[in-house]
C-alpha cells in the first residue's frame, strides 16, 4: 500500500473556503469589511478573477445580483449587522433565482453584540430570512475539511439550484490558524455551467422535471431575457392573484422540498446497540467529538449525529433522531435554535440540551446532560 506523505500547513478556514469556491468555479467577490469576516476579505481579494469593494452591504448584494445575472458566480461573506442590510435584496435573488454564495461568520449579538465573540445565533435568522416562509439552503462546517467540501457544494447548489445559498460558521472555524494536513483534502471539479440549448421561444421562468428554469445570463445575442423579483408568471410577467403565478412561486419551496435528498448532509458516528445519540452542529461539533471520546473511553455507548445541512431539513434527520430514547442537542446561542426548528418552543421529554452564549461549550457540559 503506497503511503502518502502529510502535508502540514498553518492555516485557517477562511483560506480553505476561499480557495474552495475558486476551484469550484465562483469567478467574483464582492464585500463590504466587517469582522470576523475580515480574512475572507483579504483572500478573496488576492485570488478571486474579479474582486470588488463595496461600499457597504446593501450595495454588495445588489452588485451581486447584477453579476450574477449576467452569468458570473458571486461569493460575499458578512457577520450578522451586514446579513441585516442584505435582506431585502437576498429576497430578490431568491425570487429572481440568481446563483450565489453568502457566507456568514455568526459572533456574539444582539445587534452589534461583540464582533470578536464567537456564537451561533444567526440560524432562526436565515429559517426567516425569505418572507413567506420559502426556505433557503444553508450548510454548516463543523471542521476544516467540511469548509473545503461544503464550499464545493454551495457553489454546486447556487448554479443547480438556480438559488442564493448560505454557508453559516462562526469567528472561531475562520479566524484562527492551526497546523492542517492538505493532503486531507479531496479533489475539486468546477462546477460547468453549460448553455441550455433552447428550440424556440426562450421563457425564463419556464421550469422542467427539476423544477429549476434554465439559466441564460443577460446580455446574451440570441435570447431576450427578462427577470423580475415581483410575483409573475413563466414569462416573467408581473401577475397578482394569478394562478400561473402562484404556481411558479410555490415552485420556489417545490423545487427545494421534492429535491431535498440532494442537500441533506449529515455525518452519524455510531455504536451498536447505543440508546443515546448527541446532535450539534458548526464549530460546537469539535467539543461533541472530545464528549464523545470521553464517554466511550469510560465504557457509555453514545452516538455522534453532526449535522452539515441545516436548512431545509430533511425527515432524514427526523428519523435518526427519533430512534434513540435520549437525546442531546448542543449549540451556543441562547435558547436552542436548531432544537427549535426542529421541534418548536415546547421541551421535548426525552430531549435535552446543551446552550450557552459568550463563550465556547465545553466537553464536559456536553457530558453532564446525559447524566
Amino acid at each position: 500500500m503506497e503511503t502518502i506523505e502529510k502535508k502540514i500547513t498553518l492555516t485557517d478556514g477562511s483560506k480553505l473556503m476561499i480557495e474552495a469556491l475558486v476551484q469550484a468555479g465562483a469567478d467574483t467577490f464582492v464585500a463590504y469589511p466587517i469582522t470576523p469576516s475580515n480574512w475572507m476579505y483579504r483572500y478573496g481579494k488576492e485570488r478571486f478573477p474579479q474582486f470588488y469593494a463595496a461600499p457597504d452591504e446593501i450595495t454588495t448584494l445588489q452588485w451581486m445580483a447584477g453579476m450574477s445575472a449576467a452569468g458570473r458566480l458571486p461569493v460575499t461573506s458578512s457577520a450578522f449587522p451586514g446579513i441585516a442590510l442584505m435582506v431585502e435584496s437576498i429576497n430578490m435573488a431568491f425570487a429572481m433565482e440568481l446563483p450565489m454564495v453568502i457566507i456568514v461568520t455568526q459572533r456574539l449579538g444582539p445587534s452589534t453584540g461583540s464582533a470578536t465573540t464567537g456564537a451561533q445565533g444567526d440560524l432562526s435568522l436565515l429559517k426567516g430570512i425569505i418572507s413567506g416562509g420559502y426556505p433557503v439552503p444553508v450548510f454548516s462546517p463543523s471542521s476544516f475539511e467540511d469548509m473545503w467540501e461544503l464550499s464545493e457544494k454551495a457553489v454546486k447548489t447556487a448554479i443547480n439550484f438556480r438559488t442564493p445559498v448560505f454557508l453559516l460558521t462562526s469567528k472561531e472555524m475562520v479566524m484562527y490558524q492551526k497546523a492542517f494536513d492538505l493532503n486531507r483534502l479531496k479533489p475539486i471539479n468546477k462546477v460547468e455551467r453549460k448553455m441550455p440549448e433552447i428550440q424556440g421561444e426562450y421563457v425564463p421562468y419556464r421550469a422542467g422535471e427539476n423544477l429549476v428554469p434554465d439559466f441564460i445570463p443577460l446580455g446574451n445575442d440570441e435570447h431576450q431575457v427578462r427577470i423580475t423579483a415581483s410575483t409573475h408568471d413563466e414569462y416573467a410577467n408581473i401577475r397578482k392573484n394569478d394562478p400561473e403565478a402562484l404556481a411558479n412561486t410555490r415552485r420556489l419551496q417545490e423545487k427545494f422540498m421534492k429535491r431535498i435528498d440532494e442537500l441533506t448532509l449529515y455525518d452519524l458516528d455510531k455504536q451498536e446497540g447505543s440508546q443515546k445519540l448527541l446532535v450539534t452542529w458548526g464549530i460546537t461539533a469539535d467539543a461533541a467529538r472530545d464528549a464523545i471520546g470521553q464517554m466511550r473511553e469510560n465504557g457509555d455507548k453514545v452516538d455522534l449525529l453532526v449535522v452539515k445541512s441545516l436548512l431545509p431539513v430533511s425527515d432524514e434527520i427526523y428519523q435518526i433522531i427519533e430512534k434513540y430514547p435520549q437525546v442531546v442537542i448542543a449549540e451556543e446561542n441562547l435558547n436552542g435554535q436548531f432544537k427549535e426548528i426542529l421541534y418548536g418552543v415546547k421541551p421535548v421529554k426525552n430531549i435535552k440540551q446543551v446552550n450557552k452564549m459568550g463563550n465556547m461549550i465545553t466537553p464536559e457540559e456536553i457530558i453532564q446532560a446525559f447524566v
